[in-house]
């Protein structure tokens, strides 16, 4: 990451200021996804890639951390996203919720350095990360739909979607940690959590 410094770029012609953050958001996660680790990035690497100077990646953010969260919020929205359109192709709510989830793991063994910062990260113990209620949010909602549908029983579906995200992540994050573990297949413990914690039929 701190090799030979890159060409410097031309300029951005004015008015393209958040053309040039939105390049160093990129860079960033890009080098977050490798480093799955939010205290080893170098604010000084990230310009480098963009081909900028360090002090232009001061304009746009104040220090480390805010870069952090700015990556992390674009990768939490990405996984929102993957997620929603998943689940509108699916012909139930138990199939949306079933789909939302599996969507979830697929983009986390795409991405594990960023799953492990965006869940992990020392960022989110000193900051937190509001925006991440987003996708608590669409888990419950899907929840209350399978409650609603009577594909589920009914409970407390904030309750529910809590009990189903706690499994879900930690089995992700284990996965990613200890990769030589003998797992078994990913969709057949998601269809445990499926069953024993929202209730839907096997």
């Amino acid at each position: 990451m701190d090799g030979t410094p890159a060409a410097r770029r031309r300029p951005n012609a004015r008015g393209q200021g958040e053309l040039l953050r939105d390049e160093i958001v990129t860079a960033a996660v890009g080098m977050l996804d490798e480093l799955a680790d939010d205290e080893a990035l170098s604010l000084r690497a990230v310009a480098r890639v963009v081909s900028i100077a360090a002090t232009s990646v001061y304009l746009h953010f104040p220090d480390r951390d805010a870069l952090v969260l700015a990556a992390m919020r674009r990768c939490h929205e990405d996984l929102v996203r993957t997620g929603d359109e998943a689940a509108e192709a699916a012909p139930d709510p138990a199939a949306a919720l079933r789909a939302r989830i599996l969507a979830q793991a697929a983009w986390a063994r795409e991405h594990p350095g960023l799953y492990k910062v965006l869940h992990e990260s020392r960022v989110h113990r000193r900051h937190g990360m509001p925006f991440k209620e987003v996708m608590v949010a669409r888990t419950t909602e899907a929840v209350q739909a399978c409650m609603d549908a009577g594909l589920a029983p009914a409970d407390d579906a904030a309750t529910v979607a809590i009990d189903l995200r706690t499994a879900v992540n930690g089995m992700l994050a284990q996965r990613i940690n200890e990769p030589d573990l003998p797992w078994p297949p990913a969709v057949e413990q998601i269809d445990r959590f499926l069953v024993k914690l929202a209730g839907l039929r096997r």
